[in-house]
């Protein structure tokens, strides 16, 4: 009976340990993702990187660096697909009753890519050395640590915007960087070597050729499908062609109307279409200048009359921009929808005429946001044929930028704004006088502007701020052109290029999304 009894709880105690290892495994396989990173994807850029765009610190009103920030770095709030503010490595914010405080949880339990452990440190470590947005560094009267996980934000007085500017595109003051290796390295290192909590780590960067980066199998949102990324500067749009019709990279960005064409008769290749973001339109410099042609308003109208939107929009992006009056995408919050100028050379002549202009003007230079310079040459075209002679001044993108903000220029420029958030901070850098790219301003439109950034009631500061947009429209203080949407060319290794799953945004995001087909 005794070794019967054995057996029988020898047997009871095998079908335990065999329940619990299956239990265990099948835990453990639950907690863990069905895949490994695999693969190498590759993307023909069409500017040259610059390293100041690994550093979320040296965010000032641009777009362009996040095309880097998306896959090294994270930030505490940022647009993800179906929410342009999404709580990322903040669970959770809440905003006090009299609106001067907000405060963040933080996620616990994540590391930087060298190990380090992110704190309430790091988020006020990156928000105070963050370059951009002053407005966010002059609204912010302190950043206070409750705990390791917990921070504040102390404003000076109400403002609506602060989650506009510090959890969009609008600033990287809300991406974080390790506040303990950054002191230890110095900003020169961190660019040389960043380290981030994104879902992609450095590799290496050659200046001007390209940068490499592997995934991070610990990101806390999701590990990625793709091990490597490449992103190769390509300046030229046919080379770029050229390079993912032989596989060299799987997703060329930015092809013009031709070679887009071209891809569309490939059948091993597919036309995929991004952007919304960016307006583009014309600044005329010197027209707060009394003694200019451009002071009078009737020449910067006729301006806008001289250009064909439409047959503009045809032969640089397939018609899929979409000609606007206003440099707010009609998508955004506060946004005034007001219909492109039409198209109308002979009354453009009347008004140069009127103006005292009959023969037109020699104009000075046109300045042309790099690379769109078959864009400028097209402009410059029609403001020629009513008189209105310009120089094309072509220039390397990052000593465009570089010289548009010094407010030296002189002429006319075909520039371009892609800042996230509101009408307000889509107007901040570009509208008042006291913007990095406003040569000059109407004391009216400073007022209403200074006005509104402090109205907490919803409809009269919408009434304000398109107060402020009507004005800018009836004096033409700029000349839109149209909300840029742009052809880039996919290759057939590709499953999932990110484009667009961020609506507005014109470059794959998120990384941790895109994905290669299977064998």
């Amino acid at each position: 009976m005794r070794g019967r009894g054995n057996m029988v709880l020898g047997c009871i105690l095998a079908v335990l340990v065999w329940w619990w290892t299956c239990l265990t495994t099948n835990l453990s396989a639950a907690d863990s993702p069905p895949y490994k990173p695999a693969g190498e994807m590759r993307w023909a850029l069409y500017v040259t990187l610059s390293p100041s765009w690994f550093d979320p610190g040296e965010v000032v009103g641009l777009i362009t660096p996040f095309w880097v920030l998306y896959a090294i770095h994270d930030a505490l709030v940022k647009p993800m697909p179906g929410n342009l503010m999404t709580p990322s490595l903040a669970e959770s914010w809440t905003v006090s009753e009299d609106q001067r405080v907000y405060e963040f949880k933080l996620r616990q339990g994540l590391t930087f890519h060298n190990g380090e452990a992110f704190t309430a440190e790091d988020v006020k470590f990156s928000f105070q050395r963050a370059k951009g947005s002053q407005i966010l560094h002059d609204k912010v009267q302190e950043v206070e640590i409750v705990d390791p996980y917990r921070v504040r934000f102390h404003l000076t007085e109400p403002w609506p915007d602060f989650m506009a500017f510090y959890g969009t595109l609008a600033s990287g003051a809300g991406w974080i960087v390790p506040k303990t290796y950054v002191e230890q390295v110095g900003d020169d290192g961190f660019k040389k070597h960043p380290i981030g909590l994104g879902p992609y780590k450095f590799v290496s960067h050659t200046p001007g050729v390209d940068l490499t980066m592997e995934a991070f199998e610990g990101y806390w949102r999701k590990m990625p499908y793709v091990k490597r990324l490449v992103f190769k500067s390509v300046p030229e749009a046919t080379t770029r062609l050229a390079m993912l019709k032989k596989g060299e990279v799987d997703v060329a960005y930015l092809l013009d109307a031709p070679l887009a064409e071209e891809v569309k008769r490939d059948p091993t290749l597919k036309l995929a279409f991004s952007g919304g973001i960016g307006i583009f339109f014309l600044d005329f410099f010197d027209q707060w200048e009394a003694q200019s042609p451009w002071h009078d308003q009737r020449v910067r109208q006729a301006a806008s009359l001289a250009i064909d939107r439409q047959a503009l929009n045809e032969s640089e992006t397939l018609g899929a921009s979409k000609p606007t009056g206003n440099i707010t995408p009609s998508t955004f919050e506060f946004a005034l929808p007001i219909e492109a100028d039409p198209y109308d050379p002979a009354k453009a002549q009347q008004l140069l005429a009127a103006a005292g202009y009959p023969n037109g003007f020699e104009a000075g230079e046109l300045y042309q946001i790099p690379p769109y310079f078959s864009m400028g040459e097209a402009i410059a075209g029609y403001l020629g044929a009513i008189g209105i002679k310009l120089k094309m001044r072509p220039m390397e993108r990052a000593a465009f930028f570089s010289a548009w903000a010094t407010k030296k220029w002189r002429g006319v420029c075909v520039c371009a704004t892609a800042l996230y958030g509101n009408a307000a901070s889509r107007m901040s850098e570009i509208v008042p006088s006291t913007g990095r790219y406003a040569y000059g301003g109407y004391a009216d439109i400073d007022a209403l502007y200074q006005q509104q950034a402090i109205e907490t009631d919803h409809s009269k500061r919408e009434a304000m701020l398109h107060r402020i947009q009507q004005l800018v429209h009836a004096r033409v203080r700029l000349a839109p052109i149209w909300e840029y949407i742009w052809p880039s060319g996919i290759g057939p290794r590709v499953e999932e290029p990110a484009l667009m799953l961020i609506n507005p945004y014109p470059w794959s995001a998120p990384l941790e999304e895109v994905r290669l087909k299977q064998g």
